[in-house]
């Protein structure tokens, strides 16, 4: 138990040392937090203990709960209208180009069978949430780029792309297993799941809000009722996934949207509250992102895998270009919007595992190569986005 709570002392000082110390220095913090936990973890000094690392899968889905409730209560109905059919291209046009180029590449470079090829390509494929919100967040909070919706297509659309994402990679993994996949079924069940998870946010949504209007509860104690609420809806997403898919991450989302438009008052405050509570969880959720990270395995396909990444990002550059014809954005700010979409971390440490530990033949080099996206990606977009953004994004007065 002492190790424990010394574990956790470390990678809450040190977090948040690294993160002034990389801020200063005009470098995204959560680099600063990804590089803490690489070297905290157990491939370098082996200082966390390793009942935080055997719950580590967890920890960080909670932190991604409590962002995607931010993400949330960030969404304006009026707003998300302007852009909705942007952002139902971003969900699906970048990551599906990203994934399929990745797939073919890994075939001829590696040498990779199509279908481990095609798992390494939508693990890769997937953007990070944890990366992008907040700072998208950021942006909307300082008014930058929501005249046109800019954080809002792609806050919305990331959201999104993680399902697609996931769905793809379950079905390559599926078909490896020897599994008859019905692939009509598996491609309906994208939209299936996505409207699943906007159904049961929407009900979890007017069962809290009858209570908030019913009872006196203090805004904490609303917040941890929300927070609770949408992690049980996480865990019922899990728990029927084997009857039927639901996109419960989306359902986190809509909790927050549904009421900040219902109860706007309640809504700012409980956004206020989740801005307080992300402070420790940014640093728990990027520490311990780090700490999976195996530096060794990374370092011995670092060439190939590099070659590999940034031809995957280029075809989702296009697919991003593409996704955007017809908008109002003007070139900067489609380029802003290309780099938004550059960040894996979360999926690609949460699922990078799952092939070598299914005994997949080349597991080992899928989770390398995972792991070096994670590296090579997560400080480069969260860098590109900082600086960018501030260049191309026009501010909007008050």
């Amino acid at each position: 138990m002492e190790y424990v709570a010394f574990s956790i002392a470390i990678i809450i000082l040190f977090g948040l040392l690294f993160n002034k110390l990389f801020t200063k220095i005009k470098l995204p913090g959560l680099l600063g937090m990804l590089i803490l936990g690489v070297i905290i973890g157990p491939y370098f000094l082996n200082l966390i203990d390793q009942s935080i690392l055997n719950i580590s899968g967890d920890l960080r889905v909670i932190a991604l709960i409590i962002i995607l409730l931010r993400a949330g209560f960030g969404i304006h109905m009026e707003r998300l209208r302007k852009v909705g059919t942007s952002a139902i291209k971003m969900s699906f046009i970048p990551d599906i180009m990203e994934g399929l180029t990745v797939m073919v590449v890994a075939h001829y470079l590696l040498g990779l069978p199509i279908i481990e090829a095609g798992m390494l390509g939508f693990i890769i494929a997937a953007v990070s949430p944890a990366v992008i919100v907040p700072q998208m967040l950021s942006f909307i909070e300082r008014r930058m780029g929501t005249k046109k919706g800019i954080p809002l297509i792609i806050l919305t659309g990331a959201s999104v792309d993680d399902v697609v994402s996931i769905t793809i990679f379950s079905i390559f993994l599926g078909i490896y297993g020897g599994q008859q996949i019905d692939y009509f079924k598996e491609v309906l069940s994208i939209p299936l799941s996505i409207g699943l998870g906007i159904l049961f946010g929407l009900i979890l949504s007017f069962i809290l809000i009858y209570l908030f209007k019913r009872f006196d509860i203090r805004a904490t104690e609303k917040t941890l009722i929300v927070f609770a609420s949408a992690i049980l809806l996480k865990n019922l997403g899990d728990s029927l996934d084997s009857i039927v898919p639901i996109a419960a991450l989306v359902g986190v989302m809509v909790i927050g949207f549904v009421i900040l438009e219902k109860m706007p008052e309640v809504g700012r405050q409980l956004a206020e509250k989740f801005g307080k509570i992300w402070i420790f969880a940014e640093i728990l959720l990027f520490v311990l992102v780090g700490a999976q990270v195996n530096i060794y395995l990374a370092a011995s396909f670092l060439f190939v895998g590099l070659a590999i990444i940034v031809i995957g990002l280029i075809a989702r550059s296009i697919g991003v270009y593409l996704s955007l014809m017809g908008s109002n954005l003007n070139f900067q700010e489609k380029i802003f919007c290309i780099f938004a979409y550059i960040p894996k971390a979360t999926v690609q440490a949460a699922i990078g595992a799952i092939p070598l530990s299914m005994g997949v033949a080349s597991g080992e080099i899928i989770l390398a190569i995972a792991v070096i996206a994670i590296l090579f990606t997560a400080p480069l977009g969260s860098f590109a986005v900082s600086f960018y953004g501030e260049k191309a994004l026009e501010s909007e007065e008050p």
